[in-house]
C-alpha cells in the first residue's frame, strides 16, 4: 500500500485527489466551530507562533484541520501525523497537503509507517508538541533527547496520555513542560462527555446497524467517558450494566440509576461491550467464552489494548470481516462474537469522530495551551500543568457567544456578599 500513497518531502497521504471534498468538509466543520474561529482571529492580530514550530500527533480530522489552520494563523509552521492507525480521513489529509501543511497520515496506517511518520514530526524539529496518546512526547524522550533543550513544552488532550506523562513526571522521567488539556473543565467534561458518548454509539451503529433499544449494554469504566456513553446508550433504550474498579465511581454509577457488577457476571448478559477504561485486557478471553453468542465488543478508550484481540484471535478458529470495520471471530464449538473497528477507538475507526462543537472546545485548549507556553517560555518547570481557571472560562465564554447565549452577572453587593465572611443570618 505504501507505494500508491501520494507523496513528496513534505506530505504523505493516500490520495490527493480526495482533497476538493475534503476541503468542503473542512467547510462544513469550520462552521460549527465558532468559537475556535474567535481564537484563531486573535491569532491573526497577536501572531504569537511567529517563528515557531508546532508539531502535532492529533486524529487527522476536518476539526484537527481547523486547528492546524489556527495555528498557521498565529504565525507557526505546522506539521501533523496521526495518533491512531484508523482515524485519518483521507479527504482531510489531502486538502490539507494541498494547502502546504506538512502531514503525513493516511487511514490503516502500518505500525511501521506510523512510527516513520512520527519521526517526520520529530524531524521537523518542533519548538511546541500537541498530542493525543503522549506517543510523540514518549518518542522524543526515549529517542531524541537531543531535541528537548529547544522545546518550549507541549499540550496533551487525553486522560491516556496524562496518565503516561505523570508516571514520567514521578519518575522524574519528563524534561519538558506540559499542559494537560484534558483537565480543562471545557475538555474533559464536554468532549469526553457528550463527544465520546455520542460518537461511540455512531461508530457502533455504522459498524453493526444493530438495534440498541432493548439490548444490554455492558460499559467498562464509569469516567467521564463511560459516564457519556451511559448516558447516549440508556437514552436509545438499551439496559445498562458499568464494571468498575473504583468505588466512588461504581457508587456514582449505582446513584445514575445502573447495575454495577464485575465484568466475570457482567460478560453473560451483555449484547453490547464498549471499553473506556484506558487500561488494558479489560475484557479478555475468559470473559468471551461466557458471552451469547452475537455479541458485539468495542472499545473508545485511546489504545487498542482494552480488549485482548491477540488472545481472542488465539482462540477462534476463523475471523472474516463481514461490514465496514466490522470482524466476526468463530471459535470451535461455532459460537460467533463481533469486534467493531479493530479494537481500536471506534468513533473514529468506524465513523468521524466528535462533533465539530465538541471538539471546537477541545481545541480551543490546544491552542490556548500553546500560546500559554509561549508566553510562561522559561518559568515552567518540567511538569505536568493545567491551565488557569480563567482560560477555561474564557473558552466557555467563547463557546456561548458563538452559541448566541447570554448569561447574567454578579452585581456589585452580590460580589461583596460572595467576599464577605461576616454577613450571615
Amino acid at each position: 500500500m505504501q507505494n500508491k500513497l501520494a507523496k513528496s518531502n513534505n506530505f504523505e497521504v493516500k490520495d490527493l485527489s480526495l482533497a476538493a471534498q475534503g476541503k468542503q468538509n473542512l467547510e462544513v466543520a469550520e462552521r460549527m466551530m465558532g468559537a475556535l474561529l474567535q481564537v484563531k482571529e486573535k491569532f491573526i492580530k497577536n501572531k504569537p507562533f511567529k517563528g515557531l514550530r508546532i508539531g502535532m500527533a492529533l486524529h487527522v480530522t476536518k476539526e484537527t484541520g481547523i486547528l492546524v489552520r489556527a495555528l498557521i494563523a498565529g504565525g507557526a509552521k505546522v506539521a501533523i501525523t496521526g495518533c491512531n492507525p484508523l482515524s485519518t480521513q483521507d479527504d482531510v489529509a489531502a486538502a490539507l497537503a494541498k494547502e502546504g501543511v506538512n502531514v503525513y497520515a493516511y487511514k490503516g496506517e502500518s505500525n511501521k509507517d506510523y512510527y516513520r511518520y512520527l519521526k517526520k514530526i520529530i524531524e521537523f524539529k518542533p519548538d511546541i508538541t500537541i498530542d493525543d496518546g503522549c506517543d510523540l512526547v514518549s518518542e522524543i524522550h526515549r529517542n531524541y533527547p537531543q531535541l528537548i533543550k529547544n522545546i518550549i513544552g507541549g499540550c496533551e488532550e487525553t486522560t491516556t496520555g496524562i496518565n503516561r506523562l505523570k508516571s514520567m513526571e514521578n519518575d522524574k522521567a519528563l524534561k519538558y513542560p506540559m499542559i494537560a488539556v484534558n483537565d480543562n473543565k471545557t475538555k474533559h467534561l464536554m468532549d469526553n462527555y457528550y463527544g465520546t458518548g455520542q460518537s461511540t454509539l455512531d461508530g457502533i451503529l455504522r459498524s453493526s446497524n444493530i438495534l440498541f433499544a432493548g439490548k444490554t449494554v455492558v460499559i467498562a469504566g464509569y469516567g467521564s467517558c463511560g459516564k457519556g456513553v451511559a448516558l447516549r446508550a440508556k437514552g436509545l433504550g438499551s439496559n445498562v450494566i458499568i464494571t468498575e474498579v473504583d468505588n466512588f465511581a461504581a457508587l456514582q454509577a449505582v446513584m445514575d440509576g445502573f447495575r454495577v457488577m464485575k465484568m466475570d457476571e457482567a460478560c453473560s448478559e451483555g449484547d453490547i461491550f464498549i471499553t473506556v477504561t484506558g487500561n488494558k485486557h479489560v475484557i479478555r478471553t475468559e470473559h468471551v467464552k461466557k458471552m451469547k453468542n452475537g455479541a458485539i465488543l468495542a472499545n473508545s478508550g485511546h489504545f487498542d489494548i482494552e480488549i485482548d484481540l491477540k488472545g481472542i484471535e488465539k482462540e477462534s478458529k476463523s475471523k472474516r470481516r463481514v461490514r465496514h470495520y466490522f470482524d466476526e471471530y468463530t471459535f470451535k464449538n461455532n459460537k460467533y462474537i463481533y469486534v467493531a473497528g479493530e479494537g481500536r477507538l471506534v468513533n473514529l475507526a468506524s465513523a468521524e469522530g466528535h462533533p465539530s462543537e465538541v471538539m471546537s472546545l477541545s481545541f480551543c485548549g490546544q491552542a490556548l495551551a500553546c500560546e500559554y507556553l509561549v508566553n510562561n517560555k522559561g518559568k515552567l518547570k518540567n511538569m505536568v500543568y493545567t491551565l488557569p481557571k480563567e482560560i477555561d472560562d474564557y473558552i466557555a465564554g467563547l463557546q456561548l457567544q458563538a452559541m448566541n447565549l447570554k448569561i447574567d452577572k454578579l452585581t456589585k453587593d452580590q460580589i461583596e456578599y460572595m467576599n464577605n465572611w461576616e454577613e450571615g443570618t
